[in-house]
Parts: C-alpha cells; structure tokens; sequence
C-alpha cells in the first residue's frame, strides 16, 4: 500500500511515525510550546533528524472549549512554518491539520503534502480543494454528540458506516480512493469506554481497504484513566502507540516522537524474526 502526492510517495507496508507540531498558543498538551517561529523550527529539525515521516502542522486546537481561530490568524501560524520546512528538506512529508478549505489550499501551495481534517471534508469548499490539487487526505471521524450505546454494542460499526458514506462524498467529488486515510478519532466526542472500543477492535478498519491513522498521544482516554496531566503520559503514549502497530496501524501520529520511534524499532525486530522454525 502506498500513498501519493504529486512529488513524492510514502510506502505503507512499513509503520510511519507523524510528529506533531502545534503552532497555537492553546493546544491541550503542548500549546504554546512551538508558537514562535524559531521553537517550531527546531522541533522540525528534530523530528527529521529522529526519522520522523511526517510533520503534521496545526494551527488551531481542536480540544473541547478551545477559541475558534479566524482564517487570517490561522494562516499567520502555519504558512512560515511549513515554508520554512519545506526550504530546509524537500523529502520529508508536510500534513496541514486543517478543517479550512482556504487554509488547505494556501498551505499545499506553500508545500503542504496532504490534508489533515478531523471534519472529515464536510466543510463546504473542502473536497474541491482536495480534488484540484490531488493530495492524500485524511479523514477523521467525529460527532457532534457522543456516540449512544446500547448494551454492549461495537461503535466501530458506527465509525466504519460513517467511513463508507465519506468515502462516496470522496469519490463523487473527484478524489481517487488511493488518496484516502482513514482516523476513527480517538477523543473526539467519545467516552472513555468509546475510545477503548475502538482500540480494541482496531483491526476491524482494515476491512475497508484503506490506510489507517491513529493519534492516541497524550488524550483524554489517557489522562482521565490514570489521572495524570497530559505530558506527563509519555509512557501511555507509546503503550498504545504499539498496541495500535500490532494492529497494523499504518501512521501513528504523536507528540513524543523519539520514544515512539524507538519502540517501533522494536517491533520491527519483532516482526522480523517471527516467521522460522
């Protein structure tokens, strides 16, 4: 399985790590960490130089009760930072974690790889953007409500149904299915017993026939179940970092990139060696 853009291809039969780069001033784990041009630059750096495969760039948080961020304001964060990027290493991918169509357009055209959307492309605007410019789109699940459950009902079929009906919108519109990634969306408007349903049954998703993202880092299904600040659920992290390679997760977005890497490495290993006699 291998994903593509106009420039380069990512080969997927391999697990890629996708570093996270918050550039916003409120992000639950690490905002304002990485708002100064410098800071983000730096962390760009080391995520190359660790073996990261993908930068994801977001400019606006997405955690529960955060500020909404104007299109100007949006874009006065994460342009410089991906041109910056992008001058530095022409190979590394660039993801735009983005929900505005004009933000995924402006960001592509500065050397943004593919589109990150935890709207899953329902913004009006969004799957002509993707369309024109034929680049990997990643959509993510998420409600507006908490998902209801009934006795002990798998919300993956909920998840997978709500796959299915994007996917068709994808395709309507023009975007080939070899540019889909598919996230089911761990914390977003999930319980706590959601989210460790859909780890679980993590597997399920392959059935779709798609590449599939998962971002577990340093959320609320960590935190809440340990009582812990965020940053501080490093080792968390990576737990279900592995537990969702073993499920063969094909990206693994994360903030704490170094520690994931090495227990990826492991797996590697792992997997190497576990086919003899």
């Amino acid at each position: 399985m291998i994903i593509k853009n106009n420039t380069k291809s990512l080969d997927l039969s391999k697990i890629h790590i996708m570093g996270i780069l918050n550039v916003t001033p409120d992000s639950f784990s690490d905002g304002g960490k990485y708002n100064s041009l410098d800071k983000a630059f730096l962390q760009a750096q080391n995520m190359i130089n660790s073996g990261v495969s993908i930068i994801d760039v977001g400019g606006e948080s997405t955690r529960p009760g955060a500020s909404k961020v104007s299109l100007s304001e949006e874009l006065k964060r994460v342009l410089p930072i991906i041109k910056i990027i992008r001058e530095y290493n022409s190979d590394i991918w660039i993801s735009i974690d983005t929900s505005k169509p004009e933000v995924m357009r402006q960001a592509i055209e500065m050397g943004a790889d593919m589109i990150n959307d935890v709207c899953a492309m329902q913004v009006p605007g969004a799957l002509e953007i993707a369309k024109t410019f034929q680049v990997p789109v990643c959509l993510i699940h998420t409600k507006d409500k908490y998902i209801q459950q009934t006795n002990s009902q798998d919300i993956s079929r909920e998840i997978i149904s709500f796959f299915i009906k994007r996917i068709k919108a994808c395709e309507i519109a023009g975007i080939k299915k070899n540019k889909l990634i598919l996230d089911p969306g761990f914390g977003f408007n999930k319980t706590l017993k959601n989210n460790y349903q859909v780890l679980a049954h993590l597997e399920k998703f392959h059935q779709l026939g798609f590449p599939i993202l998962v971002g577990i880092s340093r959320k609320s299904m960590l935190f809440k179940l340990l009582n812990k600040k965020p940053e501080n659920c490093v080792l968390a992290s990576v737990i279900c970092a592995t537990i969702a390679a073993f499920k063969r997760t094909n990206i693994i977005r994360v903030h704490d990139f170094r520690e994931t890497l090495e227990a990826m490495k492991i797996i590697k290993m792992i997997r190497a060696n576990s086919n003899f006699e």
